[in-house]
């Protein structure tokens, strides 16, 4: 009987941690939960005799996955894993998995709300404009970019998308004009970034790329902050007062920013205070009972569809 930890430092919603339960104790598998923790020490104590986790944004560093000595397999419950050391899983032989998907349309509708709030000036009583007609460009056209594409269409808006992991004709299938270039991109009024934190991402959003964005420019970031070069977004705005950021990941540099932007911060960089997206109860829902079905279905059917590490693979 496998025994599964829920550590999650920012827990699921009771209604999801309600489903994690019924689906482990149908497959007769032993659950502890660890939710709402402070110190690490509790995690490496927690781990200690678990064959599986389930987590959510928590730091799974190498010194996790050396104190989980039984540890087989890891599910994060959303699709970004770069708070999970993969090269420390993957030379302790643990299976990294995600949840792609599940948080999808709550990030999309999360991007729109955010949208719409900066196009009518949050509701200030001033004249504001509309998203029909506007251009909206989307980096990254996975599950989260087919939602807001499917929205975008409702709102009578042009999209495009870029995304080299994919062909052109798959970008046209889901709704969007395929791009070739990442200058392309900031052609459009609106870009979202749906990208991951890699090497080859991080500090890519450069604010030679921001400037060549249309007059009312809107980037929106519901992905990760490393992605953008923060000193480069300081420039931008010190030289466009037409230009905003709004995002679901907090900036390093949020006091630059404001003293930068004086009394227009609030409007002009406008972000959550913590990481939202996927906070609504359909996505915790949906999220942790993938989790547990993964878990199950790993120990049961050797299942690794949605493996994202690999034996010998080298981060």
């Amino acid at each position: 009987m496998p025994k599964v930890l829920l550590a999650t430092e920012k827990a699921f919603a009771a209604d999801a941690v309600g489903k994690i339960e019924a689906r482990f104790k149908e497959a007769g598998y032993e659950l502890a939960k660890l939710e709402n923790y402070k110190a690490k020490d509790e995690l490496l104590a927690a781990v200690a005799d678990a064959e599986a986790m389930i987590v959510r944004s928590d730091a799974i560093t190498k010194e996790v996955f050396d104190a989980a000595k039984n540890l087989k397999i890891v599910v994060r419950g959303g699709a970004g894993v770069d708070t999970i050391d993969l090269q420390a899983g993957t030379d302790a032989n643990v299976v990294i998995m995600n949840t792609p998907g599940q948080n999808s349309n709550a990030v999309a509708e999360l991007a729109f709300g955010m949208m719409l709030t900066t196009a009518r000036n949050h509701y200030d009583g001033t004249s504001g404009f509309e998203l029909k007609g506007k251009s909206l460009a989307l980096y990254g056209c996975g599950a989260v970019s087919r939602c807001m594409i499917k929205i975008a269409s409702a709102f009578d808006m042009t999209v495009s998308a870029l995304d080299p992991y994919l062909k052109p004709e798959q970008i046209e299938a889901a709704g969007a004009k395929p791009l070739t270039s990442i200058e392309q991109l900031f052609e459009s009024q609106f870009v979202s970034l749906h990208i991951p934190a890699t090497d080859e991402t991080k500090k890519s959003i450069t604010e030679a790329l921001i400037m060549k964005m249309p007059k009312n420019a809107c980037l929106i970031n519901t992905a990760r902050k490393e992605v953008i070069d923060e000193a480069g977004l300081k420039n931008v705005f010190a030289n466009r007062a037409d230009f905003t950021y709004i995002a679901d990941v907090q900036p390093d540099d949020a006091a630059g920013f404001k003293e930068v932007l004086g009394d227009k911060f609030s409007k002009r960089c406008f972000f959550t205070p913590k990481k939202m997206g996927a906070q609504t109860s359909e996505a915790n829902n949906n999220a942790g009972v993938a989790a547990a079905n993964q878990i199950v279905d790993f120990f049961e059917k050797n299942d690794v569809r949605f493996q994202v590490n690999k034996p010998g693979q080298k981060f």
